[in-house]
This record gives C-alpha cells, structure tokens and sequence, in this order.
C-alpha cells in the first residue's frame, strides 16, 4: 500500500470509497450514516489543492481509502478516514493517520484531532487504540466547537460523538508509523 497526495482524476474514486466505507453502518443501525453523500468533488478538490488529501493506492495505484485534513486552531484536524471496505483490517487507515502525523509535524503542528462516533468499534475504540485522547469539553477549542455544531446541525448527535487528540512529539513514533 502506498500512500500519496490525491489526483484530481482520483476524486470521484474517493466517492465510491466513501460510499463503500460508509456501508458497514448499516449493520450497526446507523442506515443515515451508510445513506450520507460522500463530500461533493469540489469540496475533495479544496483539500486536494491544498495538499491535505491523501489516498493509500492499491498494487494497481488505484485509491483504496484517504484521508483528508486541513489546519484548525493550531493543529491538524483530521476531517475524514475513509477505507473501502476490501482493504479494511490491513493497517491501511493506520497508515493514513501515520502520514498525516508526519506532515503536520513537517509543518511544526504539535497534534492531529478529529471528531468521531464513541461507540463504533472502528471509529473512537479503534483512534485510542492509535494513542488519541477523548477531549472534555472544557477542552475543545473555537474550531473544534464550531466542527462539532456543524455536525449537530447535519444530525450527527443522534449517535453520541466525541472529539479526540493526538499529540504529536518530535522524533517519536506515532500512529504505528516511524517519524521520519
């Protein structure tokens, strides 16, 4: 697996693995998740341009799951994982998170956060397995609050949610990657 900065070719495969990542909610009655619209092609391009959307490419260079993030108070806040669902359980997610880290740290960013479901097995038990941290929430900044009405707005507070944090050391390894 390889991980590399998103083509603009690439973004509608992005929206099929969102689509197919999106399916095993189902089973977890969450159907609004699994039915959700991946993120429209120009908001895949507004992280593209920037340089913060990532894909692991498969032994055909073809996107199996990414990653997008951008800078929110300070740090790197990562706005989706996404994974089809064929190469789950491979470490792929893993790696995304691991080079996330990476280039926040080249861009002197002290931590990765992201907002996630508490009690789906692969979204906050899975993030504090990778050594994130549940904020409280006396500890969430401006942006993180204004990240977490937007998605109350957009109903995802009917499945309880939290915001995580990930701090990111020099020289230390993160996520189950090396710091390079």
């Amino acid at each position: 697996m390889r991980i590399r900065a998103a083509t603009l070719g690439e973004l509608p495969a992005l929206q099929h693995v969102e689509r197919a990542a999106g399916a095993p909610f189902r089973d977890l009655g969450m159907p609004e998740i699994a039915d959700d619209d991946p993120p429209a092609l120009d908001v895949l391009e507004r992280y593209r341009r920037s340089g913060r959307c990532w894909v692991a490419a498969d032994e055909e260079d073809r996107p199996v799951a990414y990653l997008t993030a951008e800078p929110v108070d300070g740090v790197l806040h990562v706005e989706q994982v996404s994974v089809h669902p064929r190469a789950a359980r491979r470490g792929v997610g893993r790696a995304l998170l691991a080079h996330a880290a990476h280039r926040a740290r080249e861009e002197g960013l002290p931590a990765l956060t992201l907002t996630t479901f508490a009690e789906v097995p692969w979204n906050a038990p899975y993030y504090a397995r990778l050594g994130f941290r549940t904020l409280s929430e006396h500890e969430l900044t401006p942006g993180l609050c204004r990240i977490r009405a937007e998605e109350a707005a957009h109903g995802l507070d009917r499945w309880p949610r939290v915001c995580m944090r990930l701090e990111l050391p020099r020289g230390e390894e993160t996520c189950g990657g090396p710091s390079r």
